[in-house]
């Protein structure tokens, strides 16, 4: 099942041709499947097959007084005027000058286990210095709003090869899951402007989780051993297919006053347009403070995000701790067990007890304009929206349900273009083990194409919260009902499949 779309009309040949190459790609799914080694290392690009570096360069690298130009944009944030100093219309450059495949790559520093520098100076030789940006330095908003907007100023004014690398310019990002957000969050203002074509994104994985990458066939980590590997991926982002990712848009709404450290993902906003066509359970506040962002994979409340807020902020006090993936892995599985979620039924702390106690649930299912009440399981101490195929380094805790039982629950096969997220629950620290591990699934709460939350406090005093891995502490009143609403974004993102 598909999702209505936004499209845009296209001028050119290579509009279209991009267009038609996402929408025959959604015919074909991405289908989650937990890797082998062997999987692994065919995905990094060990097959043998031996790739030119001069050939490479040639389907990458931009004429030289276009890379300038882009970055004397982003330097001077002045696309205008370095549009005006390297445009040159007596030698107009022709269409045959650009480049197969233009490609810009960012780079995350310090995603996973601080590979960044090193990759950085890899693809540095590969392509070239001006065509690598490094997100300590230049930020991908600027990119969009300061070089791509030079290179269109230049096509405009009759510089066809600018007006081809434009439209032919592919993105790989090296970072993790919250860096590739980052980039497609930055490229949906292309969306939201008319701005197209919107660039493909492809995916080196240098993250803990990678979860984005494993959805897209870009596997679940990087082998640094092989440099051969970095011009295998680049080649391969070259050709691959493209296919459409569904993004969803949070808004938390609280009374005004409390006092949230919001993640980076979260940002405040003055509109506060909470859907009046439900009744609340709490009071309305007279005045309320809200914040908004965007995910890619999943949003979750409870257990999860409180040893997910734990996590995090011991890293920070010891960064010393962080040093690659699997130390990332081993001290996040063993914070987990010192926080009383494996026992539960022995413990009396408010904290720990079911969701039931502080959340209503709502959800509009797929072209349902009506809210419906779902009852929140007594059970369960964390429930995670999910729109990926996986969550938590590459496990799949919605599994593979089958045509009977999805008819008998009135689900549909989860797909991560189909306008749908998956709702589930963890129970508590043993039955989440087993979910990851994939001897079970999790429990299975409703599918929604809009959800609301109504959280409300007693006993709890905070409730925790995360999307696509930043997690945060919400602060909850007895008297006044918070709110968390989840819809759809208009567009979707268009992702490189590895």
């Amino acid at each position: 099942m598909d999702s209505p779309t936004s499209t845009a009309t296209t001028t050119t040949a290579v509009e279209s041709s991009t267009a038609a190459a996402v929408d025959s790609s959604t015919t074909t799914r991405i289908v989650a499947s937990r890797s082998s080694v062997i999987d692994s290392l065919r995905g990094c690009g060990l097959s043998g097959v031996r790739i030119d570096k001069e050939v490479l360069r040639k389907k990458l690298v931009m004429p030289e007084y276009l890379r300038r130009a882009v970055v004397d944009a982003i330097r001077s944030k002045d696309a205008a005027e370095a549009c005006d100093r390297h445009y040159n219309s007596a030698e107009l450059k022709v269409p045959e000058d650009a480049p197969q495949c233009p490609m810009v790559v960012f780079v995350n520093s310090k995603s996973g286990g601080r590979h960044g520098p090193v990759l950085k100076e890899r693809l540095q030789q590969l392509i070239s210095e001006e065509q690598v940006f490094d997100l300590s330095d230049v930020k991908p908003h600027e990119f969009v709003r300061h070089g791509l907007v030079c290179l269109e100023k230049m096509a405009i004014l009759g510089d066809l090869c600018a007006k081809e690398c434009r439209e032919k310019m592919r993105i790989m990002v090296a970072g993790g899951d919250g860096t590739v957000g980052w980039i497609l969050g930055s490229l949906a203002e292309l969306h939201k402007e008319a701005r197209q074509p919107v660039p493909p994104v492809g995916i080196i994985p240098l993250g803990t989780g990678n979860d984005l990458s494993r959805s897209f066939g870009w596997g679940g980590s990087f082998p640094f051993a092989w440099k051969s590997a970095v011009k295998r991926s680049l080649d391969r982002a070259v050709a691959g297919p493209l296919c459409r990712l569904d993004s969803w848009q949070v808004v938390v709404s609280m009374a005004e006053g409390q006092v949230v450290d919001a993640p980076y993902s979260l940002k405040a906003t003055e509109e506060c347009l909470l859907d009046q066509d439900l009744e609340v359970e709490g009071r309305l506040p007279e005045k309320m403070a809200c914040y908004e962002g965007v995910f890619y994979n999943y949003f979750s409340i409870g257990m999860d995000a409180q040893v997910a807020y734990g996590f995090h902020h011991l890293r920070n006090e010891k960064p010393y701790l962080a040093q690659g993936p699997i130390a990332n892995k081993l001290i996040y599985s063993g914070y987990s067990c010192t926080q009383g979620w494996f026992l539960t039924p022995c413990i009396n702390d408010p904290s720990l007890r079911g969701l039931k106690n502080i959340l209503r649930m709502h959800i509009k299912k797929v072209n349902c304009s009506e809210w419906e009440q779902i009852p929140v399981p007594k059970s369960v101490r964390a429930i995670v929206c999910l729109n990926l195929h996986n969550y938590g380094s590459g496990r799949n805790p919605w599994g593979n349900p089958t045509a009977d039982y999805l008819e008998k629950r009135g689900f549909v096969e989860a797909h991560v273009d189909d306008g749908l997220l998956e709702i589930f629950g963890l129970k508590q620290g043993w039955h989440a083990s087993f979910v990851m591990v994939e001897l079970i699934s999790a429990k299975h709460i409703a599918q929604a194409a809009a959800i609301r939350l109504e959280m409300r406090g007693g006993e709890w005093r905070d409730s925790f919260l995360q999307m696509d891995g930043e997690p945060w502490k919400q602060p909850m009143s007895r008297e006044y009902s918070s709110f968390v609403e989840i819809r759809r974004v208009p567009h979707q993102s268009v992702m490189i499949s590895g």
